[in-house]
């Protein structure tokens, strides 16, 4: 071979064959074929080692050369390939680790392109979990796409992650200028080696294809003071390339990346293991990051830092289980005079545990710490003793009767057994436990089906009782604590209860055959259902399954809609409701079913749910979303009534009027002239299209809808209704009677969310932010705990989610912070609602008819607009202050009187530009024109009629 183009570099040692052979394979099966690998033998090699290397050279002598220094360091054996490198580029890999097919095709391509000093790319690392591997989520951003930066500075997570450990080759001409090497006085001088190249090369490229897999899964307690070290090197790179600034955001990285994951593993290690982390951690973590950093971390996350910082084995081995266990309560709490919680060992800025919200949970309903701290089996007999963790807030009411209980509880949930506690021992921090159990005539399961058991305590006080979870460190069991077994049909079906430790850090017990009769009883049913006729059995039962599962898949219900429920003949007056995709009852299609009701037209409502059937009607008939009745009603109805719109791939019956209320006046772009659907292929910009053209009757509210949704939607003129939303018509009474009686006393609402008199109303109210077909819990762009803790005292504050996704929200004072995104009819919420925040969700165009404060919390304006497009300037139109950080906003609450100066004229010009033909009577109006044939008759059907 010629010069080659690369160089690989590989050092042989841990993973043994094996690994080495991976490695060497990935490289010789690259599809730039000029690559030469360097196989580094460690002094102490084996001999399998040393001949599959050998093996290797032999069969491709012009392509694989092995080295063997004569030392065992992992950094000189690096240094020594370097050396011998003869390629245009190096690149190095530890034993394990796997090029990716066009590797250094894309590396080599990249830095030839862009006349690159370093390439660097994507790569993986096992996740610990069999085979499998991930990549660290903060190199999406890193590599989202393929650049080329002048210096590292602009792609500063190159130093402040660990970006370069592998998946970058240099070119050697550099090697040679800026003399690097690997510091060989260094365990791990990958840390190190990478960011110092980056720091003095010139061009890098940076190129989104995956490099590397198979990189090992990260251990920072096999050698933690090496790792330290490492990382203080980097940070004196940083400093002398004056980049103070990114040694901060590097101290955190590390904390977040090598300690934090330390912490969490501590429930899997064995007691000297932990002792010795522990141990090492108190040596060579003082001082290592200012307190400053340590305080930008989640509560749970500096907690275990600190403790992990003083050596403190128990307790980080408690803050582990929070780590794994989020919500727990998993040490004492200490609630200081000015309301502030610290951890156990406060008051430290760094143990400050407020933002949890444990302070404001009862005792019933915290999730507590109970640790088993002793388990002994001898033989049935088995000794338990534990310790539940308690805050210094709360607790069992000292005048009641403590008493507790262990459950045993079934996988499945189907069955429990209980004993009592024989010792309970409360004081200021907790309750100290122990019992005794006779396992083997406590726990009688049946055997097949029913083989394992999860353990938990009930704690009660004869007013209040507490769940929890038994705790435990994966070492406190094991083969020596097993217990003789006596299933209910017989010991052939299991004789051993085995105490384990699950994923979770929960104690179980397994049912086991361990004795002959059980092991031989197993073996046979194990053949009797895996023989040949048996598996035919069951290939036979699973496609039955197939056939089963097909009458209710979706794409067969469509056919069978299409060919057969569609030639059903009508049922007169039949109105199918659907708000939302059935998720709620409300929004138009509400206002308009109640106008119907109210003026009594012989018409039988049906309504559609999702899933739960609360807080709908049960007055009138309800079918679920897909189910067969709802495909029935659909097929005979006379009218679809809905505001979102029903499932595309079902077609409207011939004589059915479809009624489309909508759900609110845009601001992004919609339907066609979204970018999504102009990306879309033709099949499915028709399905879209067919789908609207069922629509018979479309509403608008102004002549910014027609310009807008009419357009985008491609609707002809004679289906828009301009009356207004019928929704809205409690919003424009809330008005009249605001301004005829004053805002008290509140709407029947207020109670029932417990919203005082004294305290203004706020409704947080964003708009959804993924996409169709997503549905997932968000964290909201408003720090709920931070808006409590500034305006607890004269705000409630409440949170609608989007119907498509779920808010998710910290612990709060108790009447500070309520969620009310399962509430039914958000025209309800808005009626009581005094000030308004929300960024570009159309329910801004709703409360403006009532004139009242609306503040835009818009961080990510910009960014929005560019992505989702939009119709027109928010700032030029906003209806009130428009806010981009939560200082901002909440500067704007704090003085809402003077905020809101010179708003009062810009809200009332937008509620007439986007509400005109919002009048008070959209519902009459909308029942006088869809219903018009079933306006005689006045007398309301009876409540059974409507269901038949």
């Amino acid at each position: 071979m010629s010069t080659p183009d690369v160089s690989c570099v590989i050092t042989a040692g841990e993973g043994g064959e094996d690994a080495l052979v991976a490695s060497l394979e990935s490289v010789l099966d690259q599809s730039l074929r000029a690559v030469e690998a360097l196989v580094v033998l460690p002094a102490g090699a084996s001999a399998g080692l040393r001949a599959a290397a050998g093996s290797a050279a032999v069969r491709s002598p012009d392509r694989v050369r092995v080295l063997d220094p004569g030392t065992d360091g992992v950094a000189a054996l690096r240094n020594t390939g370097l050396d011998a490198a003869l390629g245009t580029y190096v690149l190095v890999l530890d034993a394990g680790e796997r090029l990716q097919r066009h590797a250094c095709r894309n590396l080599w391509e990249a830095g030839t392109r862009t006349r690159a000093d370093l390439v660097a790319g994507r790569w993986s690392r096992s996740t610990g979990e069999g085979t499998k591997e991930r990549e660290p989520f903060w190199q999406h951003p890193l590599f989202a796409r393929s650049r080329t930066v002048a210096r590292f500075t602009e792609a500063p997570e190159l130093a402040v992650r660990d970006a370069l450990v592998t998946g970058f080759c240099v070119r050697r001409a550099a090697l040679e200028r800026h003399a690097l090497r690997y510091d060989e006085d260094l365990t791990h001088s990958e840390v190190l080696f990478g960011p110092l190249v980056a720091a003095v090369v010139g061009r890098i490229a940076l190129v989104r294809r995956r490099i590397v897999s198979g990189r090992a899964a990260p251990d920072a307690g096999r050698d933690l003071a090496g790792l330290v070290e490492a990382h203080r090197r980097v940070c004196h790179v940083l400093v002398a390339q004056g980049l103070a600034e990114l040694r901060e955001e590097r101290d955190r990285s590390f904390l977040l990346d090598h300690l934090v994951p330390l912490v969490r593993t501590f429930p899997e290690r064995p007691v000297a293991a932990r002792e010795r982390v522990a141990a090492t951690a108190a040596r060579v973590l003082p001082d290592l990051v200012p307190e400053r950093v340590l305080l930008t971390l989640p509560a749970v996350e500096r907690v275990g830092v600190r403790l992990l910082e003083r050596g403190d084995t128990d307790g980080v081995l408690t803050a582990a289980y929070a780590l794994r266990r989020r919500g727990v309560v998993a040490a004492p709490l200490s609630v200081q005079d000015d309301g502030r919680v610290y951890w156990q060992g406060g008051p430290d800025p760094v143990l400050d545990v407020t933002e949890l919200g444990h302070q404001y949970r009862p005792f019933d309903e915290l999730k507590l710490m109970n640790r088993v701290t002793r388990y002994e089996a001898h033989g049935s007999r088995v000794l338990l003793a534990g310790r539940l963790v308690l805050p210094s807030h709360t607790g069992p009411a000292p005048d009641g009767r403590l008493t507790a209980r262990l459950e045993f509880r079934v996988r499945d949930g189907s069955r429990a057994f209980h004993a009592p506690v024989d010792s309970l021992r409360p004081d200021a921090t907790g309750i100290s436990w122990s019992t005794g159990l006779d396992v083997t005539r406590l726990l009688r399961p049946f055997g097949p089906r029913d083989t394992v058991w999860d353990a938990r305590m009930v704690v009660e006080d004869g007013r209040t009782r507490s769940v929890s979870d038994l705790f435990a460190a994966h070492d406190l069991v094991g083969p020596g604590e097993r217990s003789p077994a006596r299933p209910r049909l017989g010991r052939t079906t299991g004789d051993t209860w085995q105490p384990y430790v699950t994923l979770r850090d929960h104690l179980a017990l397994r049912l086991e055959a361990r004795h002959r009769p059980a092991r031989t009883a197993r073996g046979l049913v194990h053949y009797a259902t895996h023989f040949r006729p048996a598996r035919r059995v069951r290939l036979a039962l699973r496609a039955l399954g197939r056939r089963r599962d097909r009458l209710h898949a979706r794409g067969f219900k469509v056919a069978v809609y299409r060919s057969w429920l569609l030639r059903l003949p009508k049922r007169r007056g039949s109105v199918v409701f659907e708000s939302h995709m059935g998720t709620c009852y409300g929004d138009s299609p509400r206002a308009v079913h109640e106008e119907v009701r109210a003026r009594g037209l012989r018409l039988r409502p049906v309504w559609v749910h999702a899933d739960s059937t609360e807080g709908f009607p049960t007055d009138v008939r309800l079918v679920r979303r897909w189910s067969w009745r709802y495909l029935w009603a659909l097929a005979r109805a006379e009218y679809w009534v809905d505001n979102q719109g029903f499932p595309q791939n079902l077609d409207k019956p011939s004589g059915t009027t479809y009624l489309q209320t909508w759900h609110g006046s845009a601001y992004k772009r919609m339907g066609f002239d979204e970018t999504r659907v102009r990306l879309q292929n033709t099949p499915q910009r028709e399905r879209l299209q067919q789908a609207v053209h069922r629509f018979d009757h479309f509403l608008v509210r102004s002549e910014h809808d027609e310009r807008t949704l009419a357009r985008a939607y491609r609707l002809p003129e004679r289906t828009l209704l301009r009356t207004g939303y019928p929704r809205n018509d409690v919003l424009l009474a809330a008005r009249a009677r605001d301004e005829a009686e004053g805002r008290l006393p509140r709407p029947a609402l207020a109670a029932e969310l417990g919203l005082p008199d004294h305290r203004k109303v706020v409704l947080y109210a964003p708009t959804f932010r993924g996409r169709p077909g997503t549905r997932k819990r968000q964290r909201l762009l408003l720090d709920a705990a931070r808006f409590a803790e500034r305006f607890g005292d004269t705000y409630t504050l409440l949170v609608r989610a989007h119907y498509l996704e779920a808010a998710s929200l910290p612990a709060c004072p108790p009447g500070t912070v309520v969620d009310v995104s399962r509430h039914h009819d958000v025209s309800e919420i808005l009626a009581l609602t005094d000030v308004l925040v929300t960024d570009y969700s159309s329910i801004m165009f709703d409360y403006a008819l009532l004139d009242r404060p609306i503040v835009l919390f818009a961080p990510d304006l910009d960014a929005y607009a560019a992505e989702r497009g939009s119709y027109f300037d928010l700032r030029e139109k906003a209806p009130g202050p428009v806010t981009a950080t939560e200082e901002e906003l909440f500067a704007v609450l704090a003085r809402l009187k003077t905020a809101e100066t010179g708003f009062q004229e810009r809200r009332t010009a937008f509620a007439e530009e986007f509400g005109a033909y919002d009048r008070g009577d959209a519902a009459r109006a909308v029942v006088d024109t869809v219903f018009a044939r079933h306006l005689a008759p006045s007398r309301t059907v009876p409540t059974g009629e409507a269901g038949r």
